[in-house]
C-alpha cells in the first residue's frame, strides 16, 4: 500500500506559500518585480489546488468526502491530521480568490513599499489555510499564530501615524487572544487528555461531574480566542479602527482573517457539541445565537454613525460575523448552508469596498468633504446649471458603479448575492424543521428576532452607503476624475463578477454547501475517518536466506 499522490495535495495549500515566503525572504527591493511574479504565481498554485481538492471533496474520490493526511506517517490521534473537505476546500478557494485580488492591486504601489511585504504575505497565506486544514487543536494554534505574526508586519506596511496607533491595539487585543487560547487548549488537554478533534469530539460524550465542568470552561476560553478575532460584540471594538488604518491590500486580508474565527467556532462546536455529545450537548448554542444578536446590533449603530469609509466596512464586516455567530448558535443545518454563502458573499463584497476606497479617496478631497457637509447642514440647494452635453469621465464612471454594486451587496438588496443570502435564511428560518416529540414546526421568537435584526441592519447599511456616496458623488462639487490604473481597477471588477457568478450560479452553489452542511452535522462519520485512516506501510525488506539443510551443503 503507498499513499496516493492525490493526497499530497492535502499540503500543498501550506507547504507552497512556505516555499515560497522563505525563497523571497533574502531577496532585496532591487527584486520587486520577481517577487511579485513568484508570489503571483504561488497565488495561482493555490487556485488550482483549491478547485482540485472541490473536484475531488465533490466527486466522489475520497470516502465520505473528506480527504485525510497523517503527517510523519502517525496515525491519528498522536499524529497531526489535515483534513479537506467540501467546507475547507471552498474557504481554501476564497482564500485564494482574495489573495489574487489582494496581491493584484499592490503592483504599481503597496508591494514596492516594504521589502518583506511578499514575504510576511506568503506566510500570511499559509497561516490561513493551515487553520482551514488543520485537525488538531495545537496544529491549529501554530497556524493561528503565525498567520497573526505576518499580520502584524502587514498592517504596520506603508506605516504612518493612524497606522502605528492601530497596529499597537491590533498586536495587544491578538495577544491577548493568543494567551486565551493557550490556556483553553490546556484546560482541554488535561480534561481528555487529546487534542486531536474527532478524537475529542468521541471522549467528550464520556465526560461527567467535574471533569466536565472544567471541560466547559476550557472550551469557552477557548470560544472567546475565536471570538476575539471573530469581532463579536463586545470583544470587536479593535477592528472598525484597524480597518480604517490599514493599507487596502491588507485590509481584504484582515476580513478574511475575521472570517477564520467565524469558521473555527462552526467547525469546532458542531463536532464536539453535537446532539450525541451526551450531557454537553448543544453547549454555548444560545450564547452564540444571542451574543450574535448583539453583535448585529452594534455593527449596524456603527455604521450609522460614521462617515468615515474604512470604519464602514468594519462594522459592515462585524454585523456580518454578527449574522454568522447567530446562525451557527441557532442551530439549524438548513440555516448553516445559507449561512456559508452569506459568508462568502459578505467577505468579497467587503473586500471588493476597502479595494475600492482607495480609489474613491482620491476624489474625496477636504474641500469637497467640507463642502458636502456643509450643504447638507444648511440644507444648501444644489441649482445645477443647463446640461452642456458633458460626458462622465469613465473613472468616475467605474467609481459610481461599483460603489452601488458594493452598496447592493452589503445591504443585501437584490439582485446581487447579498439579496441571494439573506433570501436563503430567511427561507430556512421560516421552514424549521419538525420537533421529533411533538411534530410540529412553529418558528420560535428567537428565529423572529434575527429575522427583524437581518432586515434592519440591510436597511441601515442602505441609510449610511447611500449617504456616503451622496457626499462623495453628488454633493463635493466639480472633482477631477481620479488617475486609476487598470491593475488596481482589475481586482476590483474581478470580485464584482464573481458576487454576479455566485448569484446566477447560486442554485448549484446551494447544492454544494448544502453537503457540505450536512458533513459537519454529521461527527460521527468525521470521527470514523480520521481516527481509522491508516498510516503508510513501510517497504519490506528482503528475508535473510535460510540455512542449507544438510543434504544441501556442498
Amino acid at each position: 500500500m503507498s499513499l496516493h499522490w492525490t493526497q499530497h495535495l492535502i499540503l500543498v495549500p501550506v507547504l507552497l506559500p512556505l516555499l515560497v515566503g522563505a525563497a523571497l525572504a533574502p531577496l532585496t527591493q532591487g527584486w520587486h518585480r520577481l517577487k511579485y511574479w513568484l508570489s503571483y504565481a504561488s497565488l495561482l498554485g493555490l487556485l488550482a489546488t483549491s478547485l482540485a481538492l472541490i473536484f475531488m471533496t465533490d466527486g466522489g474520490h475520497w470516502q465520505e468526502g473528506m480527504g485525510i493526511y497523517l503527517a510523519a506517517n502517525w496515525s491519528a490521534p498522536f499524529g497531526i491530521a489535515l483534513l479537506a473537505d467540501r467546507l475547507s476546500a471552498i474557504m481554501l478557494l476564497l482564500t485564494a480568490v482574495l489573495g489574487l485580488a489582494s496581491l493584484h492591486f499592490t503592483r504599481t504601489r503597496w508591494g514596492r513599499i516594504g521589502v518583506h511585504y511578499h514575504t510576511l504575505f506568503q506566510f500570511l497565506l499559509m497561516g490561513i489555510n493551515g487553520a482551514f486544514l488543520t485537525h488538531d487543536l495545537f496544529n491549529l494554534f501554530v497556524f493561528f499564530e503565525v498567520m497573526l505574526a505576518a499580520s502584524y508586519g502587514l498592517v504596520l506596511h506603508g506605516y504612518n501615524a493612524e497606522r502605528i496607533r492601530a497596529s499597537m491595539q491590533y498586536i495587544a487585543i491578538n495577544l491577548a487572544a493568543a494567551l486565551l487560547f493557550l490556556l483553553g487548549t490546556a484546560l482541554i488537554y488535561a480534561t481528555t487528555g487529546t487534542l486531536n478533534m474527532a478524537d475529542l469530539a468521541a471522549r467528550v460524550p464520556l465526560l461527567a461531574g467535574e471533569e466536565l465542568a472544567l471541560f466547559k470552561v476550557g472550551a469557552s476560553v477557548l470560544a472567546l480566542a475565536f471570538l476575539t478575532k471573530g469581532a463579536m460584540w463586545p470583544l470587536g471594538f479593535w477592528l472598525p479602527t484597524t480597518y480604517a488604518a490599514a493599507s487596502p491590500p491588507v485590509a481584504v486580508m484582515l476580513v478574511l482573517m475575521t472570517k477564520v474565527g467565524a469558521y473555527v467556532i462552526l467547525r469546532l462546536w458542531l463536532l464536539i457539541f453535537s446532539d450525541n455529545a451526551g450531557a454537553a450537548a448543544g453547549f454555548g448554542g444560545d450564547a452564540l445565537l444571542y451574543a450574535g444578536m448583539a453583535t448585529i446590533v452594534f455593527g449596524a449603530a456603527g455604521m450609522l454613525s460614521t462617515d468615515t469609509a474604512g470604519r464602514m466596512a468594519g462594522y459592515g464586516a462585524i454585523v456580518s460575523s454578527g449574522t454568522l455567530l447567530a446562525v451557527i448558535g441557532y442551530g439549524q443545518p438548513t440555516l448553516v448552508t445559507a449561512g456559508i454563502y452569506y459568508l462568502i458573499g459578505s467577505t468579497i463584497a467587503v473586500a471588493a469596498f476597502l479595494l475600492l476606497i482607495e480609489l474613491i479617496d482620491r476624489i474625496r478631497t477636504p474641500r469637497s468633504a467640507m463642502l458636502a457637509l456643509t450643504m447638507e447642514a444648511f440644507a444648501v440647494e444644489d441649482a445645477p446649471d443647463e446640461p452642456t452635453g458633458r460626458g462622465v469621465p469613465a473613472a468616475m464612471a467605474f467609481l459610481s458603479l461599483a460603489f452601488a454594486a458594493c452598496a447592493l451587496m452589503i445591504a443585501g438588496l437584490p439582485p446581487l448575492s447579498g439579496f441571494v443570502a439573506k433570501f436563503g435564511m430567511f427561507h430556512a428560518l421560516l421552514n424549521p424543521q419538525v420537533d421529533a416529540v411533538s411534530g410540529a414546526a412553529a418558528i420560535s421568537a428567537s428565529g423572529w428576532t434575527l429575522m427583524a435584526l437581518i432586515i434592519v441592519s440591510g436597511l441601515i447599511a442602505v441609510i449610511s452607503m447611500m449617504r456616503f456616496g451622496v457626499r462623495t458623488f453628488w454633493a463635493s462639487g466639480a472633482t477631477e476624475p481620479p488617475k486609476v490604473h487598470r491593475s488596481e481597477v482589475a481586482p476590483i471588477l474581478f470580485l464584482l463578477a464573481l458576487s454576479v457568478l455566485m448569484t446566477v450560479q447560486a442554485n448549484p452553489l446551494f447544492g454544494y454547501l448544502a453537503r457540505a452542511s450536512d458533513d459537519i452535522h454529521r461527527p460521527g462519520a468525521y470521527i470514523g475517518r480520521v481516527l481509522a485512516e491508516p498510516t503508510v506501510p513501510g517497504p519490506v525488506s528482503n528475508p535473510a536466506p535460510a540455512p542449507l539443510s544438510p543434504k544441501e551443503a556442498p
